[in-house]
Order: structure tokens, then C-alpha cells, then sequence
């Protein structure tokens, strides 16, 4: 079986600068943190079956732009890229993993005391910057300090509060009117509830409200809006009665059915009340990526853009097996607007006033994947969306990234230095006045060189500003964040 470059594993951890091809702009002085799986397989005799559950391993970009002091004044790139000394890692290179996400039988009573007491830590999906201190995040609401110079693994993260659940989102959404972050975790028992839940600047948690529900969804990501919190409950759902049988079972995942009769519940919170509001039903749908969420009409309709596939095979569809075999089919997505109407009293319907309803309008017909927005469009109305492109129906991974424009459908294609492309990430210009008014940046495979190139690119005209190849090929990760505070610095 042939074997996608895309998902090796890599053990070589590099610190090192790089030259820049092309030019930076001044104002790129921060640094882009990726996060996603490194190894897949240990020399131990450890190894994992699903994407989903490869170690975690942070990539660090810090942008140093000429100054133009001198003649030999020249842009640069500070590139460090380091394992999370998680539980799991070291369990790893001992030999001692059990299993993850959807590695690993194991009895679900067994998993759950986990839950409980020890939660899985293998936090590789995103990192994010909680209360002054940077983190990496999974679905799992534990998760792990690191040092953002050196990367270094510094602990973990938990709270006491009383609000946490036993699955958490692992997308963390940021209200940059205020810098509150908000999350949704979901808590298993004879009374399932999703927990929500608000954590200020200061780094205090506050709870905004929760929802009971008869048997939980798997939810990757949510919806904010400034007033309201959106979970889209698809009806891919676990009945935690599963947690009492006996024996050894099918990994955690796998617990998981499709049900699609139940239709996927849209649930409205109020932020402040944390009421529901609103709980419309549309059709079955999946889908792991909300890109933003928006109000409009003086609160009465809520708009959020989602990135849907038809129904829930597409975990199955990246289990490694299929992934290196290049078998592809059910892994591109479509990003999909939805408009919640509240009723004709706007946000008066918290007060019982009139009939929710939902709509659903298809952005663009071609295949996305990981898309994004602007951080300067965060719960306002935005114009362009960026993800990785993907034909349909898929024979290979992202050959190209896209700029969508939502208002018109037009679409911009980026496909140079390298065959495959990861998870576009804009980052706006200070003070810019166009919401384009910025640059791109992107992680590119290229196989004939067997290295991976990150990829600047003009946010405008989504045409190539400057290129870095790094030492070595990175496999394909999954999510970043630009940091503007952490700038250059000695990489060693």
C-alpha cells in the first residue's frame, strides 16, 4: 500500500533561522503557532490508527523583517518545532499507550473513570492564549501550558469550578469586543448536559448556562455571536448508558450513531441569561468547523457560516489506513450560511415572542476544508473566507488554498510551492481599512524536494509575498493561531 507523504511521522526537532525568499512586510513581527500531530508511531512499538490521534507537536514561525539598517540586513525566519511532553507522549515512547480518540479498544467503564480522574492529554488540534498563558487544546478539558519561546511543556491546565464536563470543544471562540473566551464542555451522565461557559481576560469562569439533552453530540466546534452562544447538536450522538456494559469495546469514537431522524437541533443561548431561546431543527447534517458567527437586523436573525458534509462517515475516512492509501473520498466539505430568525421582536424572542426559524444558503460549490476568517471579523459580519481547497469527489489532499468572497461567490486560487496545503490563517494589517488588507499564511508540502515551505501571500490579490522552506517535511497538522506579542528572539 502506498503511503501519503503528508502523514509520516517526524522525530527530528529542529530551532534554527531561515532565510526569507521574497519580502515581509514591517508590521510582520509576531509568530504563528501551529499544532497538530507529529508522530503517528514510536520506535517502542507504539502507533496510533487515526489522524486524530497523533502526538501533538507545536511549530513555531516568529517573523523578523529587515530593519534596513544595514547592507546585510535581511528578513528572516525563527522556526522551532517541539513534542508536548504529554502523559500520553511519554506513555508513548514506553510503550505503555492505550488509546485515544479512535485508537485503542478499551472498556468504556474504564474510560469514563478517565474522564473523571485523568483525562486524556494528547492536546494537538490548536493553541490559544488563556489568562497571559499559552496552551494547547483538544476535545478533552484538560489542557497543557507550554512556554511560547521554547516550546517547553509546563503542566497542565484544570479547573476546580465545578463547570467542567467531560468532553470539550476544542475550538475555544474569542469575543475581541472583550477578550472573553467562550467554551461549551459536555458533561455524560443519567442527566447528559452541555455545559457553557465563559472565561474573562483575568483568566475567572464564569458559567452562562447549560442544556440537557437525552444522549450528547459530538460537537468540534460552536457558534458566538456578541449576544448569543449557537450549538449545532448534528445527530451524531452517544447514549452514556454505552458507559455501563461490560467487556472490551470499539474505541471511543465508534460509540458514536448516526442518527439522522432527529434532524440537527440549532440550541440559542442568551450570553447573559443563559437561557435558550431558540432551538429551530433543520435537516442532518456533520460538520467539524464553524467559521463565524454574526447578528443582524437588530439582533433578529443570527448568521453563521459552517463548513457541512453530508453525514458523520467523514471520521471513519481518516483513519491512517485510509489516509495513506490516498482513499479520500468523504473528507471535503461545503461552507453552508445559516440564518436563525428569531421573530419578528428580534432579541425580545428571550421573552417567549415569536417563532424561530432557520434557513440554509450554499456559499460555493467547490470543496473546502479548515476554513477561516480574519480575527478582525470575529462575531461581526465578514466578507472572505479562507480554506484549503479539495476536489470533488476527492482523489487527493488540498492541491490549493481559496479566498472566497461570500458576497459575490468568487473565488481566488493559490496553488504554488508545493503540492499540498494546509490550513490558510489571515492576519490583518495594523490599522487596515479593506478587510482583505493583510496576508495569508500557509504551510506547503513539497514532495520532490521532501521538504515543507511556509507561504506568505498578498491578502488582496492572494498572490506570493515571500516563501521559507524549513529543514524538513512536516506532516499535516491541523490548526493555528498568530500571536502579535511574541516576537523575534534567539531560537536556540
Amino acid at each position: 500500500m502506498a503511503s501519503h507523504p503528508g502523514f509520516h511521522s517526524l522525530h527530528e526537532e529542529t530551532a534554527t533561522s531561515l532565510p526569507v525568499t521574497g519580502s515581509l512586510p514591517a508590521w510582520l513581527t509576531g509568530s504563528l503557532i501551529r499544532n497538530g500531530p507529529g508522530a503517528f508511531s514510536f520506535p517502542t512499538g507504539t502507533s496510533v490508527d487515526h489522524w486524530f490521534d497523533g502526538f501533538a507537536m507545536l511549530y513555531r514561525f516568529t517573523f523578523d523583517p529587515a530593519s534596513g539598517a544595514g547592507p546585510a540586513d535581511e528578513d528572516r525566519l525563527h522556526y522551532r518545532n517541539r513534542f508536548l511532553r504529554t502523559d500520553a507522549h511519554d506513555a508513548a515512547r514506553r510503550g505503555e499507550f492505550e488509546g485515544g480518540f479512535a485508537t485503542g479498544e478499551t472498556t468504556l467503564r474504564s474510560r469514563l473513570a478517565a474522564f473523571l480522574t485523568d483525562p486524556y492529554d494528547n492536546t494537538n488540534i490548536i493553541a490559544e492564549r488563556v489568562d497571559g498563558e499559552y496552551v494547547a487544546l483538544t476535545e478533552s478539558p484538560r489542557k497543557v501550558r507550554f512556554d511560547p519561546n521554547t516550546l517547553d511543556t509546563l503542566g497542565h491546565v484544570e479547573y476546580d469550578d465545578g463547570l467542567a464536563g467531560h468532553l470539550s470543544c476544542a475550538h475555544l471562540k474569542r469575543d475581541p469586543s472583550s477578550g472573553v473566551l467562550v467554551n461549551v464542555e459536555t458533561a455524560f451522565g443519567r442527566r447528559s448536559q452541555y455545559h457553557v461557559h465563559a472565561t474573562t481576560p483575568a483568566g475567572k469562569r464564569r458559567h452562562i448556562g447549560s442544556v440537557d439533552t437525552d444522549k450528547p453530540a459530538y460537537m468540534h466546534s460552536f457558534a458566538l455571536t456578541p449576544h448569543y452562544v449557537v450549538l449545532t447538536e448534528f445527530p451524531f450522538r452517544l447514549d452514556p448508558r454505552r458507559f455501563l456494559k461490560p467487556g472490551r469495546q470499539a474505541p471511543f469514537i465508534e460509540q458514536f450513531e448516526w442518527e439522522p431522524d432527529r434532524g440537527t437541533r440549532l440550541i440559542v443561548l442568551d450570553r447573559t441569561s443563559g437561557a435558550v431561546v431558540a432551538e429551530p431543527v433543520t435537516d442532518a447534517l456533520f460538520g467539524f468547523h464553524h467559521v463565524n458567527a454574526f447578528e443582524r437586523n437588530e439582533g433578529s436573525e443570527l448568521v453563521f457560516d459552517l463548513e457541512t458534509v453530508p453525514d458523520a462517515t467523514t471520521i471513519d475516512s481518516l483513519y491512517l489506513e485510509h489516509l495513506r492509501a490516498g482513499e479520500l473520498s468523504a473528507i471535503a466539505g461545503r461552507i453552508e450560511r445559516f440564518t436563525v430568525d428569531l421573530g419578528s421582536a428580534g432579541r425580545r424572542r428571550r421573552y417567549g415572542i415569536g417563532e424561530p426559524t432557520v434557513s440554509r444558503e450554499l456559499l460555493s460549490e467547490d470543496g473546502t476544508a479548515l476554513p477561516t476568517v480574519s480575527p478582525s471579523r470575529w462575531c461581526r459580519p465578514h466578507r472572505y473566507v479562507y480554506a484549503m481547497g479539495m476536489d470533488t469527489p476527492v482523489t487527493e489532499w488540498a492541491q490549493r488554498i481559496l479566498k472566497l468572497d461570500t458576497r459575490t461567490g468568487a473565488l481566488k486560487a493559490f496553488d504554488e510551492g508545493g503540492e499540498y496545503f494546509g490550513e490558510p490563517i489571515f492576519v490583518p494589517a495594523p490599522d487596515a481599512e479593506a478587510e482583505d488588507d493583510g496576508v495569508v499564511l500557509t504551510v506547503a508540502l513539497d514532495t520532490t524536494a521532501n521538504r515543507s515551505r511556509l507561504l506568505v501571500l498578498d491578502g488582496e490579490t492572494f498572490s506570493e509575498r515571500a516563501r521559507i522552506t524549513l529543514p524538513h517535511a512536516a506532516p499535516f497538522d491541523f490548526h493555528g493561531r498568530y500571536f502579535p506579542e511574541l516576537r523575534a528572539a534567539s531560537p536556540a
